[in-house]
């Protein structure tokens, strides 16, 4: 395909290393002349790499612009007393803690604290929870912490996440830590556009896959005409086309337009922890991304998991893990040699953040090359199939099952060509919300018929249902891989009851319009996800998508279950991967309004969003 052109004129390919590394020194400036109009009164230079450490009760947190430079284009940053990351906020258990944020932006701002457990009015969702904080502005959040663990907090205005507005936050037990480590460090993962977000957002719309340089070529063609022959192949193409959709369609930005940070630091910039030989480290991964889902290794060196989503889980060890923005993972690691890698792949493989352990500054260990990239598979589109695993259909004649599918019972364009719905599809008409659903505990909630609406262009009726699989990418590849069957929370539910009543919410899309939904409704045309206060209630996710969407429920927790109702973990966001379909369990214990969304930011803003009011 020709190389598409951005806003610097050049054409981008993905072999442009210095894009996607970006520069050793990229992210302290000062005396930029040209940017003094964008932040008159502001400081003009950001700290990158090492987040200050701020504790105690009382904190004051100031919200300004200040000047970044990543890729060798300086640009302006929405940081919080002046850093990219944020400072880390190390907090204790049981404390009541005051925060005081200051907003010298010339927009509105706020703050969300993920995760954290807390009244609804502090929980800093514009619109929802509170106002907002104008311009010139001091908003002060009092909360006082009712848990333990690794979380982070973010902006939930704007887009300014994306722009540099997020930073850990780690509570700490008020009887010590529960498990030894000799050092201790936040590793932070994000990703920096030099672009706009919202002209990023209107490319989207206009051409959802304006970032996506990994389309299907005439080699790959010729490579599966070799191996499969040539009508399968064909056949293949004419799936893809026909539903307008593309099998390498992995995320919507690329290192096209992306530089990955770790502790907003560039690759080539390679933030580095120092540690003693013999030491036990801890490491606090959070994805603070936009939009990035991150495979994490380390070469040479095993992990062991013990905390996911701020909560403890049995330790099980692993040398790569997946985690999509909003999630947490604490590991363990006991070097022997004097440096490794934090390799950071995006699920893309169009690029990776990077950085280093070592015995000393200077020291480096090889980085390993971006793995080749997996195309979707017939499984990822269409689901269980009565079975068939991951890549059963890519050789199969499709041609074989054309004409068998029922379009009276799928109206969709996009539909999986080749299914006989007609067969498989059930009634959801049935099915639709009725009037009072509090009044019927036994009630479930499933989907109405808005889901067929101009918002959705797939329907998947055959879910997977496992925990297992470590999704697209990761599967098989040599490496033991952590899945969600792989996490156990200690100590079991919070919550010993079973579900009173079930919700069912279907994750919706249209990759044509770039329009994201719940039920086919964008959150504008939506009404709010009514809960009861004590109740518990099932809530089931399916995924009719091919994006796998990180989805974060403020104010309470999600206990994630296995496909036979058994508890698996407790978490605060939860990945659904493409047709798949995930259940957990909530105890409505938190009144007021709450967000519930997919924490891929454009996905968020496109639609898929959702109030959640307990009364």
């Amino acid at each position: 395909m020709p190389a598409r052109v951005p806003p610097t004129g050049k054409p981008v390919t993905l072999n442009r290393r210095r894009f996607v590394q970006g520069l050793a020194a990229g992210g302290v400036l000062a005396g930029l002349p040209g940017l003094l109009h964008a932040a008159s009164d502001q400081r003009l230079d950001t700290v990158t790499g090492a987040a200050p450490v701020l504790s105690g009760t009382d904190i004051d947190l100031v919200v300004a612009e200040s000047a970044v430079n990543f890729t060798g284009n300086p640009r302006m940053a929405t940081t919080i007393n002046g850093s990219i990351p944020a400072p880390t906020l190390r907090l204790r258990e049981g404390d009541t803690v005051t925060i005081r944020v200051t907003n010298r932006l010339r927009v509105a701002t706020s703050i969300h604290w993920h995760g954290i457990i807390l009244p609804y009015q502090m929980d800093g969702v514009p619109g929802i929870s509170f106002a907002g904080i104008p311009p010139g502005e001091t908003f002060t959040y009092r909360f006082k912490l009712e848990q333990t663990g690794t979380y982070w907090y973010h902006s939930h205005s704007g887009m300014q996440e994306l722009t540099g507005m997020y930073g850990a936050l780690i509570v700490d037990s008020r009887e010590g830590p529960s498990i030894r480590a000799d050092r201790d460090y936040v590793v932070l993962l994000s990703d920096w556009t030099d672009e706009d977000p919202m002209h990023v957002f209107a490319k989207l719309k206009t051409q959802s896959d304006f970032y996506n340089y990994n389309q299907p070529t005439a080699a790959d063609f010729f490579r599966d005409a070799s191996t499969n022959g040539l009508k399968s192949a064909i056949d293949k193409r004419k799936m893809w086309n026909e539903m307008r959709m593309s099998p390498t369609d992995l995320s919507d930005l690329s290192g096209a337009t992306l530089t990955f940070l770790m502790n907003g630091t560039t690759p080539a910039g390679n933030w580095t922890g120092l540690f003693q030989r013999g030491e036990r480290i801890r490491l606090r991964f959070i994805n603070g991304a936009g939009n990035s889902f991150y495979d994490v290794r380390i070469p040479g060196l095993k992990m062991t998991v013990i905390q996911s989503d701020g909560v403890d889980v049995e330790p099980v060890t692993v040398d790569e893990f997946r985690f999509g923005p909003g999630e947490t993972y604490d590991v363990l690691v006991e070097p022997k040699d004097d440096a490794y890698t934090l390799f950071a792949q995006a699920m893309d493989r169009s690029g990776y953040a990077r950085g280093t352990l070592a015995v000393q500054s200077g020291l480096t260990a090889p980085v390993p090359a971006l793995d080749k990239v997996e195309w979707l598979t017939m499984a990822d589109m269409m689901g269980a199939m009565g079975g068939m695993d991951h890549g059963a259909m890519d050789g199969m004649d499709h041609s074989a099952m054309a004409g068998g599918m029922n379009h009276a019972a799928m109206p969709m364009q996009h539909n999986m060509v080749g299914m006989n719905h007609g067969a498989m599809a059930m009634d959801h008409s049935q099915h639709a919300m009725a009037e009072n659903p509090l009044d019927k505990a036994s009630q479930t909630v499933r989907h109405a018929r808005t889901e067929y609406g101009p918002s959705t262009d797939m329907r998947v009726d055959m879910p997977r249902t496992n925990l297992d699989d470590p999704g697209i990418g990761l599967r098989n590849n040599g490496r033991r891989v952590l899945t969600l069957s792989d996490l156990s929370t200690i100590g079991g539910p919070i919550d010993p009851r079973g579900a009173e009543r079930e919700i069912e919410l279907h994750l919706t899309g249209n990759m044509e319009r770039y329009a994201w939904s719940l039920d086919g409704l964008e959150f504008g045309q939506s009404t709010p996800v009514h809960l009861r206060y004590g109740e518990r209630v099932r809530v089931i996710l399916h995924n009719d998508t091919m994006m796998t969407h990180p989805m974060h429920l403020h104010g309470m927790w999600s206990e994630l279950e296995t496909a036979d109702g058994a508890f698996q973990a407790r978490r605060h966001t939860i990945p659904v991967q493409p047709a798949q379909r995930i259940s957990f369990l909530v105890t409505a214990d938190a009144l007021g309004r709450w967000a519930w969304h997919c924490h891929l930011m454009f996905h968020m803003d496109a639609g898929m969003f959702r109030q959640v009011v307990v009364s």
